[in-house]
């Protein structure tokens, strides 16, 4: 079985994929930085014979899944990291690797999804990162902004009388008649805003949504666009397959 391993700043996503069936999921889930450790006893009796990470959230975190895998399932992981080139997708970057690995592999899955078509990469996630793809395969270039989770805890640290808004709270009307609803309405409006701004300029594209946030801020969007649940994952399993491997 192939581990998929999504290593992001606040949760570890993970999926079980069947090598013999690349299309197919056997199970997936998310926890925070803190349960990492109970992940063993899920994976162990999967039968883990491979496994490939995206990590962004440090090199703590990256020792400890290596210790984990190694002591947990004998597997030495495969770390995926942002290259000139893989998977059909050209990296634009002046300095490929710098590029976000998470946001490469998000690429990656959306361009496996909708190959030969033009994209903007959007995840909504501790930060929204907004990226363009060409229908040829290059990524162009990209956008990072504080997510919404993020604008709202800003706002709330520091100010001195607004409160902390969750983002999971009702949806207020664009002006807001109180001070939660103007401020949930204000930072949905900046990633909305921002969204829709890069389409623009990327005229044809298609936007494919992913992340946490991802739900909220597309229902804010006046745009058409297409929700996939954990991109990243989608782009390392196309990733792994791809020939040559990257």
């Amino acid at each position: 079985m192939l581990l998929l391993i999504d290593a992001g700043n606040t949760r570890i996503k993970w999926a079980l994929a069947d090598p013999q069936q690349p299309a197919a999921w056997q199970a997936s889930g998310a926890v925070p930085h803190a349960g990492l450790a109970a992940l063993a006893s899920t994976w162990r009796p999967a039968g883990v014979t491979a496994a490939i990470v995206a990590n962004v959230a440090g090199a703590a975190l990256q020792a400890q899944l290596a210790a984990l895998l190694h002591d947990a399932l004998s597997v030495t992981p495969q770390w995926f990291v942002s290259r000139a080139e893989c998977a059909g997708l050209r990296n634009g970057y002046r300095e490929p690797a710098q590029l976000g690995c998470d946001r490469f592999a998000a690429m990656i899955g959306a361009r496996s999804r909708y190959p030969a078509q033009a994209l903007l990469v959007v995840s909504c996630g501790t930060a929204t990162t907004i990226d363009a793809v060409s229908a040829e395969g290059d990524f162009i270039g990209g956008m990072i902004l504080p997510g919404l989770d993020l604008m709202l805890t800003a706002l709330a640290r520091h100010t001195a009388q607004l409160p902390q808004v969750e983002h999971d709270a009702v949806t207020p009307a664009l002006f807001a008649d109180r001070t939660d609803g103007a401020i949930f309405s204000g930072c949905l409006a900046a990633q909305a805003g921002a969204i829709e701004r890069a389409l623009a300029a990327h005229a044809g594209a298609r936007c494919v949504m992913s992340g946490g946030a991802a739900p909220r801020v597309t229902a804010a969007l006046s745009v058409p666009t297409v929700l996939i649940d954990h991109l990243v994952l989608h782009g390392l399993h196309a990733a792994y397959f791809a020939t040559p491997s990257c």
